[in-house]
């Protein structure tokens, strides 16, 4: 009985959201009647929960038990907070592209002078011009995803164009500046052509004083034949946000995808990509790592769908989880009955450190072909302590220990970043969180 009275007054609270950001949304005719049966789908699921088997282990009705409102428009103090967060982060040698309180800020991006064959415009301009194509589409019947169709704000869309090789890394900068309690919807495209490549980042972090914000953002990448995209993606929100995010990845015949992710930040994560192998003789490498202290919650939920024979893939997850975290890893990989000469591998490991850390592993293959070669596993165990007293003996003390261990732990995942910049990129993030922890 109370979780219906529960699920009835969540409802009625988004749907009042809704109606009043309805104005605000961009789009107009077909674009509104999307929105409205994007959201009509959202209501009849509502928020995700324990009893939806991909939801099992976040249960978003409990952690997360309602949308806040959307956020307004960054304002003059907001753009300088967030311009403020963009100099502790920045990365030479990338064309910026910021996205401030689920707004494009051309001022804080570098979107002129494009390389010969990118194309960038805003995906508001893209709702505004009535192309309901790739917008509505592409995500599956996800509540979530059907949440962020409905209420997208902006973002970007990128093509690249048959053969070009982009000699500059695409950043994509999700800035939380908000000082009140909101929520952002966000979606990009970036669809590559033939025989191209291409290295995207995302990046999401807060300004000073927003604390209590929810990030909902999605991802759709469409790879080409030939091409090689690489994507690192780096979530160290404030420590009260929530950030649920998606991805839809398509790989055109002898494409490559390497793909990293790694979260430090927010109270709340979830991130759930789904990957389809659609060319013959692509090839993916996932990997990913979660570090996780105090009673945050990180879900990494991957979905490898091999559609066609001779593709290959390879899934390195680590969890480093401390205090009262919780890490959350699940791999689907399907081999489709006609994906004959699949190989494809899946690894997952996890650290505890405490006694009250919890890490839930759950691989997953379903073969539908006879002639693959596939393999999953996992783990879990504590820091080996013939090593830390190896170490200590030597005169390290006990944290500058355990962190020589945590980071040969997670960095076979991270030395699978093949950009020398990015990778210590994700090092430095890594080093951040262990020295919080000292």
């Amino acid at each position: 009985m109370n979780l219906v009275l529960a699920k009835t007054e969540t409802g009625r609270a988004l749907s009042d959201i809704f109606a009043v950001a309805r104005d605000r949304l961009p789009g107009a005719g077909l674009i509104a009647d999307a929105r409205q049966q994007a959201f009509e789908a959202y209501e009849r699921a509502g928020l995700p929960h324990r009893r939806i088997e991909e939801w099992k282990y976040t249960d978003l009705r409990g952690l997360m038990r309602e949308v806040l409102p959307l956020a307004a428009a960054p304002d003059a103090a907001a753009l300088k907070r967030a311009d403020a967060a963009l100099k502790l982060h920045a990365i030479e040698g990338v064309r910026r592209l910021v996205l401030v309180d689920g707004v494009f800020v051309p001022n804080l991006s570098d979107a002129s002078k494009l390389e010969t064959g990118l194309s960038i415009r805003t995906l508001r301009e893209k709702l505004e011009a009535d192309d309901t194509s790739e917008l509505f589409e592409c995500d599956g019947s996800d509540a979530m995803a059907a949440l962020n169709r409905a209420m997208m704000t902006d973002g970007l869309v990128i093509e690249v164009a048959d053969g070009v090789a982009l000699a500059t890394p695409l950043h994509i900068i999700h800035i939380a500046s908000a000082a009140q309690p909101a929520a952002t919807f966000t979606r990009s495209l970036l669809k590559i052509g033939k025989n191209a490549s291409a290295t995207l980042v995302e990046s999401y972090i807060a300004a000073e004083g927003a604390k209590s914000y929810q990030v909902h953002d999605s991802l759709v990448l469409a790879i080409g034949d030939g091409t090689r995209l690489d994507h690192v993606r780096l979530v160290e929100d404030g420590r009260e946000a929530f950030n649920i995010s998606s991805a839809v990845v398509t790989l055109g015949a002898h494409a490559h995808f390497n793909t990293f992710g790694m979260t430090t930040g927010s109270s709340v994560s979830r991130y759930q990509a789904t990957i389809v192998c659609a060319g013959e003789g692509s090839r993916v490498e996932t990997n990913g790592v979660n570090l996780l202290n105090g009673r945050q919650h990180a879900d990494t939920t991957l979905f490898l769908d091999h559609a066609v024979p001779n593709c290959a893939s390879r899934e390195i997850f680590r969890a480093v989880v401390d205090d009262r975290g919780h890490s959350v890893f699940q791999g689907r990989i399907v081999v489709r009955p006609k994906a004959q000469k699949t190989d494809a591998k899946m690894m997952t490991r996890a650290l505890l450190l405490s006694d009250d850390a919890e890490a839930d592993n759950k691989p997953e293959l379903e073969i539908f072909a006879d002639d693959v070669t596939c393999g999953h596993g996992a783990t879990t165990g504590a820091l080996d302590e013939s090593l830390l007293f190896y170490l200590r003996a030597r005169g390290l003390s006990e944290k500058e220990a355990q962190a020589l261990l945590i980071q040969a732990f997670v960095g076979e995942a991270i030395e699978q970043i093949t950009n020398d910049d990015l990778r210590e990129l994700a090092i430095a993030a890594a080093l951040r969180w262990l020295e919080a922890r000292s």
